[in-house]
């Protein structure tokens, strides 16, 4: 994924473009329809995403607890703690995503610590109580 498109993430935008360089070869971009589940509850993780463009629905037991959209992301839980899936992700319209896989995600949490703080943070916000 070109750094350019990364910069604009606001996960990602405070990084220079070093990191950027760095970063944008751990990513990989995919494309989505509407109304596919990305991400089941209960199932092991090996991705992260963070939303491009679209837009899509959080359900945790099959009811809906949120919504996500442009520049959020996901799948970070599973990952960080390893752990399985804390809800699933169905795509509400056609989606553009950034996927990192496990491999990466963790090379990323050494190399750029920023991004892992802020990653952690938002785990923290959205684990489930």
């Amino acid at each position: 994924m070109h750094p350019s498109k990364l910069a604009s993430i606001p996960l990602f935008e405070s990084l220079k473009k070093r990191d950027l360089g760095k970063l944008s070869g751990w990513v990989d971009e995919t494309q989505i329809d509407a109304g596919r589940e990305i991400i089941h509850e209960g199932r092991t993780a090996y991705e992260f995403f963070v939303i491009l463009e679209g837009s899509a629905r959080v359900l945790r037991s099959g009811e809906e607890v949120g919504k996500l959209g442009s520049g959020d992301f996901f799948g970070e839980i599973a990952l960080e703690g390893h752990e399985p899936r804390t809800a699933s992700v169905v795509s509400e319209t056609p989606m553009r995503l950034a996927v990192m896989f496990e491999r990466e995600f963790h090379l990323m949490e050494d190399e750029l610590p920023a991004v892992a703080d802020r990653i952690r943070e938002a785990i923290e916000a959205r684990r489930p109580h």
